[in-house]
């Protein structure tokens, strides 16, 4: 099904946290006009809020991303059902029973992960699959290239309520991260979605 503007521009907001009337009307290739219209109607339906930002000379910038209720329409897979069963687990089967599951799911992915890269000797190529890998299950992946590191970004994250009832899914993950990258550099988580964040992102540095 074919997504309306609307829907263009709330996804474009998930993935880029926040932007303007001009970089809307890039994206959609419409007007400012017509973006600035589109904007309208998402912060009256009180999807979008907005906000000045003075860039140095001449009038501040106006910014949108995204309210609480235009975040809820990116949700978290089965959130209920998923937390219950982690609380359960606690509960009838202790701290250790949930460790070993957090770790059985480490391994797994890793491996998956590790078959996937097998061959790719530079940092980007493998930035390129990790990203490609994590977009398709759910979480709206992407990197950028940042002076001297690399920013792997994380839009979405389909296990938000999981990650919050246990961080240990989000230690997993890092650490994960830091052996697939290699020991050559450094990854260190700079936003985080659980800590109010509208992503999560990991910078990756090269060690001297």
């Amino acid at each position: 099904m074919q997504k309306t503007p609307a829907d263009r521009i709330l996804m474009l907001l998930k993935m880029r946290g926040e932007v303007t009337a001009a970089q809307v009307a890039t994206e959609l290739l419409i007007t400012k006009e017509g973006a600035r219209k589109h904007l309208l109607n998402l912060a009256n339906q009180g999807l979008i809020e907005s906000y000045a930002r003075s860039e140095g000379i001449g009038r501040p910038s106006t910014y949108y991303c995204l309210s609480a209720l235009g975040l809820s329409k990116f949700p978290d897979s089965h959130a209920d059902i998923t937390v219950q069963l982690l609380q359960s687990i606690k509960q009838l089967l202790g701290e250790n029973a949930l460790d070993l599951l957090i770790t059985d799911r480490e391994t797994k992915v890793y491996q998956r992960y590790k078959n996937a890269l097998s061959g790719m000797e530079t940092l980007e190529k493998k930035l390129d699959m990790m990203a490609t890998k994590r977009t398709e299950e759910g979480y709206m992946a992407e990197w950028k290239k940042e002076a001297e590191s690399y920013l792997f970004i994380e839009n979405h994250c389909p296990i938000c309520a999981a990650a919050t009832e246990c961080q240990g899914f989000c230690r997993s993950e890092l650490h994960n991260f830091q052996q697939l990258i290699g020991p050559s550099y450094t990854i260190n988580r700079i936003e985080y979605i659980i800590e109010d964040g509208t992503r999560c992102t990991y910078r990756i540095t090269e060690k001297k």
